[in-house]
């Protein structure tokens, strides 16, 4: 194995050891409904990060593509959603994950539906994975409490454009009470197969922005 592809495989392998959030970069002062408090949400994360982290190196002793290197961005950034809805209630005990099928919002007060059960209710907290810092879409333009957690990592393309193994990490969360005048729906050409969607403007960026709940170490974003 000559030097480069050494260098390679030795990143490959580091990518497979995330690091870990620390409740030191979650902002005490962000406002979080339904009971949320920034040590459960730090607990929800890191368990996401020893899930990739342990998948990561389970992958990489079978010589296979990490799974962030391996699905579709779009699969990958639901995954990070999922798993937050999925881990968050076993941490804050006033929350709980609605059972529904795709029924919204993700996460409901616990107990207040039958089941924890709702098709649609204004009640609750959606939650989204990306992993941009800003253009965050969704399928509906609403009223919902949203809350974001952005991060960085490989994609499928990245082996092609030279772009070196990097472990995952967590970017930024932040969260607020959006209203239907926070969205603007985004159009599309008549030849266009693209689902059409809502992406947040301008006023809805700006409340996001000032309830930050994490924020990586030297990340710097325009408010």
């Amino acid at each position: 194995m000559d030097d480069s592809a050494s260098a390679l495989a030795a990143l490959e392998a580091a990518a497979t050891h995330p690091p870990r959030v620390d409740i030191a970069h979650f902002n005490p002062n962000a406002q979080i409904p339904f009971g949320v408090k920034p040590e459960h949400l730090c607990a929800a994360m890191n368990e996401f990060i020893d899930f990739i982290g342990f998948l990561g190196q389970q992958l990489h002793s079978k010589s296979l593509m990490r799974i962030e290197s391996m699905l579709m961005p779009a699969n990958f950034s639901s995954m990070v959603g999922e798993f937050i809805s999925a881990s968050l209630p076993k941490h804050c005990p006033t929350i709980a994950k609605n059972n529904y099928h795709n029924g919204h919002p993700d996460l409901v007060p616990r107990g207040m539906f039958d089941r924890d059960t709702v098709q649609h209710a204004d009640q609750g907290i959606e939650i989204k994975g990306s992993r941009y810092l800003r253009g965050w879409q969704g399928h509906n333009a609403e009223d919902t409490w949203l809350m974001v957690f952005c991060y960085d990592s490989n994609r499928p393309v990245d082996i092609n454009e030279g772009i070196c193994p990097k472990p995952f990490r967590y970017l930024m969360v932040c969260g607020a009470m959006l209203e239907k005048s926070d969205w603007t729906f985004s159009g599309r050409s008549e030849t266009s197969r693209r689902t059409i969607t809502a992406s947040i403007n301008g006023s809805g960026y700006a409340k996001m922005m000032n309830n930050w709940i994490y924020k990586a170490p030297g990340l710097k974003v325009k408010a």
